[in-house]
């Protein structure tokens, strides 16, 4: 869940950037200013009913625009109450109810309300996959070809290179695919250009680290990284699976090469 303050702020940047885009002065693709281009498309209004004109249909994608950003918090706002506040402000004198100073306190506390439901709810949420990976990984334990470490790791040889094993802080170059336990692939190499990424083994998780360790040159192993080897509870803002997740890798060590500065 985003912070109130990200979605003030991203609500602002959205509407300044939609009207920057109406900037006469802006260069078009084809060499053409803005303000020949306006001229060029006067009387070009789309035709949406019961948005008649330019005035309507670009505020009602300033009001859609607003609503997409407050869309994850909608449940703690009242609607009714949003549409006032924006009219009062607009109409500034004496129709606005709170002060600058108000405002401040009542949006720290807002937020502070925000922040503790968003944490209760990663809580919870790393439990849970906690919980399920724990599972997941003892009946997985029972598959024919799957090792368990003694950290927990999980692994299987889907083939056996004869080259070296990566030690200490060496760099890797690899080809791999990350998946959830549902099978949603959150990440691979194929995604990004097909090329392998070259990752120093003393800046990746824990799983991958001990993998990785484990694998001969040439060889492509399979991964199940328990949360704790992983991102446990605090995975990066915005990444593609949830806290505590176990995660799935098949992983291609292709060469070790010169750890980068």
């Amino acid at each position: 869940m985003k912070s109130p303050a990200f979605l003030l702020a991203t609500t602002a940047l959205a509407s300044v950037l939609l009207l920057a885009g109406c900037d006469k002065d802006a260069v078009k693709p084809n060499g053409e200013s803005a303000e020949k281009s306006e001229t060029a498309d006067s009387g070009s209004t789309l035709s949406i009913p019961g948005l008649k004109d330019e005035k309507q249909q670009a505020s009602y994608v300033i009001g859609m625009t607003m609503g997409k950003q407050m869309a994850e918090i909608k449940d703690e706002l009242d609607i009714d109450t949003v549409v006032r506040g924006l009219k009062d402000e607009l109409a500034g004198g004496d129709k606005v109810k709170v002060t600058d100073e108000q405002a401040q306190q009542i949006m720290a506390g807002f937020m502070e309300k925000m922040q503790a439901k968003m944490m209760a709810e990663q809580m919870a949420a790393a439990r849970k996959n906690a919980e399920e990976g724990q599972k997941f990984l003892e009946e997985n334990a029972k598959k024919e070809g799957v090792k368990t470490t003694n950290s927990g790791l999980q692994y299987q040889v889907l083939q056996e290179g004869k080259g070296a094993k990566p030690v200490g802080d060496d760099a890797v170059k690899v080809k791999y695919t990350g998946t959830l336990l549902d099978g949603t692939v959150f990440d691979s190499t194929d995604k990004n250009g097909g090329e392998p990424a070259i990752l120093p083994l003393d800046r990746v998780i824990p799983g991958w680290a001990e993998g990785l360790r484990l694998m001969p040159v040439g060889s492509k192993y399979k991964l199940w990284i328990p949360g704790n080897l992983g991102y446990g509870e605090q995975v990066p803002p915005g990444a593609p699976f949830p806290p505590n997740a176990t995660l799935v890798f098949e992983v291609e060590l292709v060469e070790i090469v010169k750890a980068p500065k």
